[in-house]
């Protein structure tokens, strides 16, 4: 796997535009590891084949890692990764009604054959350390970035 990076190697789609804020910190993190990203809002519900074109696209566009964040039935990581040959990392929503709970189980109970790594709740930081980390793999440059960070929060 190429390490250059000048496209978006990382997805991230979430499932409303008010889950922009609490997905920031992922962007953030991406911005400061220098990874890039491309953003995406569509609801798995509500715009199933606008996801379906994202999704089944995503590996020829150059993305190698997604990152979906939905809340309540929080179906959007699951729809995503039926699309994708791509790892598929889940953040669920803190919501109203349940905290967010409703959104993690929904994530962490995936059909056989249709795996994705979820981390907790608005976890949106950990998810992009996780995508470098999995970019880190077959990337030695993207390894270091991990190697860094983690020598840096020791040193903290």
């Amino acid at each position: 796997m190429s390490c250059e990076q000048n496209s978006p190697v990382v997805g991230i789609i979430m499932g409303s535009e008010s889950d922009m804020p609490a997905m920031e910190p992922c962007m953030k993190q991406l911005d400061e590891f220098g990874v890039p990203y491309e953003v995406k809002v569509a609801s798995a519900h509500r715009k199933p084949a606008e996801v379906h074109e994202w999704a089944s696209s995503a590996h020829e566009r150059g993305i190698r890692v997604i990152v979906a964040a939905a809340g309540k039935a929080a179906h959007l990581g699951g729809v995503v990764a039926a699309y994708t040959p791509n790892p598929v990392i889940t953040v669920p929503m803190k919501t109203s009604d349940l905290g967010g709970l409703d959104s993690l189980l929904s994530m962490v109970q995936m059909p056989s054959g249709v795996p994705v790594a979820c981390v907790a709740i608005n976890g949106a930081k950990n998810a992009a350390i996780l995508a470098v980390q999995i970019l880190g793999t077959g990337c030695d440059a993207d390894r270091q970035k991990i190697i860094d960070f983690k020598r840096g929060m020791a040193d903290a």
